[in-house]
């Protein structure tokens, strides 16, 4: 774990800096390059080469499917309901709010490969219903989908003209989000929530700070498991 502690701590201090230029508003393209990196080192490798490695890599690879499934003595979640949420969260605020477009889980027949009781971002759920997720779900396939949405997002984000970085989001794409099954009418808060941030307060909440966030949480799941 020695590896994954120093990663993690690199990760924590970029996110810092991250955020710092994205709210500068004063080089979007850089702020950009920096997200970019970022990213890549907070999904697999097979997402985007990135020169301080991979999080997620060092932390679900030796992962048996026993460990990616099990919720530790009074936790509140599984490895396998944080990936699925942090892709689910990505999924829809990059494609359905950042881009206006469609979810890579509408394509490619996510929903029967990844074998899910559910359809939305997996917030607010009880506990019976964050075991029968975690018990459900395809491991294998989660992960492919996971790599399939982060390589849609470092698509968005390179396309996207550094000066929209600014620019606040179109409410007019929210309703999508409950119309899609997205987002459950228990966590409207989201999109609130989404609806007072500009497109670079996107990139940081969900698709840079969210994701190193539920990947502490993953590692202090593992440390209990191990």
């Amino acid at each position: 774990m020695q590896e994954v502690e120093s990663l993690r701590k690199k990760l924590n201090r970029r996110q810092a800096d991250l955020n710092r230029l994205m709210n500068a508003h004063s080089d979007g393209q850089a702020a950009i390059q920096m997200f970019l990196q970022q990213h890549a080192s907070l999904h697999s490798s097979l997402v985007a080469p990135s020169p301080l490695g991979s999080l997620e890599d060092l932390i679900l690879n030796d992962l048996s499917e026993a460990q990616f499934r099990a919720i530790p003595p009074k936790g509140e979640h599984s490895i396998a309901w944080i990936i699925w949420h942090l892709a689910r969260i990505e999924d829809i605020a990059m494609n359905l709010v950042v881009a206006g477009g469609e979810q890579v889980f509408s394509g490619d027949d996510w929903a029967e490969r990844l074998n899910s009781p559910i359809l939305h971002s997996g917030n607010a759920m009880p506990m019976e219903e964050v075991i029968k997720l975690s018990d459900k779900l395809d491991i294998t396939a989660l992960r492919a989908y996971r790599v399939a949405v982060g390589r849609r997002t470092q698509q968005i984000t390179r396309e996207l003209p550094p000066e929209q970085l600014k620019h606040k989001v179109d409410v007019a794409r929210l309703p999508r989000l409950f119309e899609q099954g997205a987002l459950i009418e228990a966590s409207r808060g989201i999109a609130d929530y989404w609806s007072k941030r500009t497109l670079a307060g996107l990139l940081l909440m969900p698709a840079s700070r969210h994701l190193l966030t539920h990947l502490n949480e993953a590692i202090g799941i593992k440390k209990k498991l191990t």
